[in-house]
């Protein structure tokens, strides 16, 4: 299965790995998986830890691609047709960086591995 992590799912998974539900975890460690990080998160993460709110143990940009590689965890890049997605999602959920990740898991077929009950309002798989 492709799975796309929320953001604070892959914070968790990596820092705090008690936060995920069973499920998650098992998910999340399941060799069968492919797990997926969006560009989308990776902006979310350097954009919080510059303003302060996101403090990291390492510059973010040597961190997330080291954690991306220890865990196994694949690059998901933003492309034209999952922005042009965004047109067609009602405004149920006003977090851009969740947006893009629900337009991406619809357009890429991938189950959102999400704790966030907005995210299931949309036509997108989520996974907790």
């Amino acid at each position: 299965m492709k799975i796309l992590l929320d953001t604070c799912t892959f914070l968790w998974a990596i820092a705090r790995p008690e936060a995920l539900s069973s499920r998650a975890r098992t998910l999340f460690q399941s060799p069968g998986n492919e797990v997926f990080l969006s560009a989308a998160s990776t902006w979310e993460i350097a954009t919080k830890h510059a303003l302060g709110r996101l403090p990291l143990p390492a510059p973010v940009e040597t961190l997330i691609p080291d954690l991306r590689t220890k865990y196994g965890i694949e690059s998901l890049p933003i492309d034209e047709e999952s922005t042009l997605q965004l047109t067609r999602l009602p405004l149920l959920h006003r977090d851009p960086f969740d947006r893009m990740l629900i337009c991406q898991s619809i357009v890429h077929g991938m189950a959102v591995l999400t704790p966030d009950r907005l995210i299931a309002q949309y036509p997108a798989r989520v996974l907790w």
